[in-house]
């Protein structure tokens, strides 16, 4: 086969960086009222039954992301090797999405659970294929600590601002147009944008020509590198946390704040609206303390700020409360890749291969387990208060929703505070150095 002309155009942080907004905007609406939805809404499931499916997705996700990234490292193309998979990936994953959130009317109250769950399988899988192949390009397109410092700077406004629009503002969008409307016009934006992105991405093609890397050789080098298991345990425990009280908002608000649908916006809108505000405050963080200390100040910061919310009481109060966690989650979106870029960094460097897909999607496995932690909080919310459904809420809804919002996220970031003291870096030139100073 021919050799393919190297690409030598660099790619635009703003091309790339707004892709986020693209695969932000499905997932996040998704994974947010996926269970208040089908729960609450249409009592189709219990919560029970809700863990069950998060378990089991798990563990299909285990398998899928691997193959995703090796099949996506191994791909020879004059496209490249990560757009003929973002390109019509975009657009499966949005059909299911917005089927996700329009149940047939014919099928049986019975059927209900099975739909959900493959539903539920498919939506979340395509969203891994979509991830693996974007995250793959962020420590290939941008080499040095500065350039991606400053890209997932952007990066992370853009996916606060799909948070704010699919998270924040989804309560009052849904109230208005219901949640199929909904999803067919955040799936349209996220096609546009992922499309765009995708075309204003030059790949390095230089990199299809390089030793490919083998399935099993990949996943022995990451199993035996013990900072892919210490990032991937902080990160997954994060995310986890994050996925908890986004989607415990909703709950929290109704049965602990007894407000309306607006007071969840207005809490989850001004906790990611200043995490928004807050990412430039990290970047000269980052300038000045390096990149590591920076992220483990991040952790500590979101995790104490969540425990003023368990004692509020209204809206108002909780709503000024909140912008502590999300100084926290500014933090923890600025540094996050860069630290797994970093780690990717050694790899190259050890192993003489590029195998940035499979690494990613690697990732995206521990990452993914934030679905057992997940599963746990609304099995324990049954098993402990009763919390069925919104026709069954037992005893104590409200204890159930502070459970679920504030104590159980508290626990999952102490297991990031604690993990994220042991991954260190051997000497090489620091991050401020590499900033600029």
């Amino acid at each position: 086969m021919s050799k393919i002309k190297k690409n030598t155009a660099p790619t635009k942080p703003l091309s790339y960086a707004m892709g986020m907004f693209g695969t932000s905007i499905p997932i996040n609406m998704f994974k947010t009222f996926a269970a208040v939805f089908y729960i609450d809404r249409l009592g189709f499931i219990t919560t029970k039954q809700f863990a069950l499916i998060t378990a089991i997705y798990t563990f299909v996700d285990a398998v899928d992301n691997p193959v995703y990234g090796f099949l996506s490292d191994r791909t020879h193309t004059k496209w490249g090797r990560r757009r003929p998979w973002l390109l019509p990936g975009s657009v499966l994953l949005v059909l299911s999405f917005v089927l996700f959130f329009r149940p047939p009317g014919f099928l049986a109250p019975e059927s209900m659970f099975s739909y959900v769950l493959i539903m539920y399988l498919l939506t979340g899988t395509l969203d891994s294929l979509i991830n693996s192949n974007y995250g793959a390009l962020f420590p290939e397109l941008f080499k040095t600590e500065k350039d991606r410092a400053k890209t997932n700077m952007l990066r992370q406004v853009f996916q606060l601002s799909a948070m704010v629009l699919s998270i924040a503002l989804t309560p009052l969008i849904t109230g208005k147009i219901g949640f199929y409307r909904t999803a067919l016009i955040y799936g349209a934006v996220s096609i546009v944008v992922i499309w765009y992105m995708a075309l204003n991405a030059h790949e390095d093609f230089s990199a299809m020509e390089k030793p490919k890397p083998g399935l099993m050789s990949s996943l022995k080098a990451v199993a035996v590198n013990p900072k892919f298991w210490i990032y991937g345990a902080a990160n997954a425990s994060f995310t986890a946390a994050m996925a908890l009280l986004q989607a415990g908002v909703p709950f929290y608000v109704k049965y602990h704040l007894h407000a309306d649908d607006a007071s969840a916006t207005v809490l989850l809108g001004t906790a990611i609206f200043s995490a928004i505000l807050f990412i430039p405050v990290w970047f000269v963080i980052i300038k000045k303390l390096t990149l590591m200390p920076s992220w483990r100040l991040s952790f500590i910061i979101f995790m104490l700020g969540l425990i003023p919310l368990y004692f509020t009481g209204t809206v108002a109060a909780s709503t000024a409360f909140v912008l502590l966690p999300g100084f926290g989650i500014a933090g923890i979106q600025v540094t996050m890749d860069i630290v797994s870029a970093r780690i990717l960094d050694e790899d190259s460097e050890k192993y003489g291969i590029q195998r940035e897909g499979v690494y990613s999607s690697l990732i995206g496995v521990l990452n993914k387990t934030y679905n057992l932690f997940s599963s746990l909080g609304y099995l324990l919310v049954f098993k402990l208060y009763g919390f069925e459904s919104g026709k069954n809420p037992g005893g104590a809804p409200g204890e159930a929703s502070r459970f679920l919002t504030v104590l159980f996220p508290v626990a999952l970031m102490a297991v990031c505070v604690i993990s994220s003291r042991f991954l260190k870096f051997g000497e090489r030139e620091t991050c401020k150095k590499e900033l600029g100073e």
